[in-house]
């Protein structure tokens, strides 16, 4: 695959990805879901924006820069009080729609996430740098919806470390 291939299929991913996270913002009951949704959409957007901006430089000049990339992921700070706050708020028939929303979430980060690890190794210089920046992106993305399916299911872990133990 070609830079102009990998980013043209990046764009792809990110489009789908908004589209769900603005879908869920928009079913989600509980206003703490709909802002955690608001907050991936926007930085889907971004990442879209980011994006674009690189394709047209590629057909223009033939070259790309890899452009810094923010992210506007939360701090664990903010995401413990959203958490809390969610758990307060929802009610148990609210939990099973947005595990499912967050299911689906959890499945297009992980494809785009994959696709984002094959360009870092295999296209050249400035693909690799641009890729492997939202490699490290996604996985935050990856982990803040995990979090939230491992809170809202109460699988008794946060952020892959178990929060009691029986024993």
């Amino acid at each position: 695959m070609d830079l102009k291939e990998a980013i043209t299929t990046a764009i792809e991913f990110e489009t789908q990805v908004r589209g769900l996270y603005r879908s869920a913002m928009e079913k989600s009951a509980d206003p703490v879901g709909r802002h955690i949704f608001k907050v991936l959409a926007d930085e889907e957007l971004k990442h879209l924006n980011y994006l674009e901006s690189r394709l047209d430089e590629l057909r223009r000049t033939g070259a790309i820069t890899a452009e810094k990339l923010d992210t506007t992921l939360p701090s664990e700070q903010v995401i413990r009080e959203s958490i809390s706050r969610l758990e307060t708020r929802m009610k148990p028939k609210d939990k099973g729609g947005e595990l499912q929303i967050l299911g689906k979430a959890l499945e297009v980060e992980r494809d785009t996430t994959g696709f984002y690890r094959r360009m870092a190794q295999e296209l050249s210089d400035e693909g690799q740098q641009i890729f492997a920046r939202f490699v490290e992106i996604e996985e935050g993305h990856l982990a803040i919806v995990q979090e939230e399916i491992d809170y809202l299911s109460k699988t008794g872990y946060w952020f892959d470390i178990k929060e009691f133990d029986m024993e």
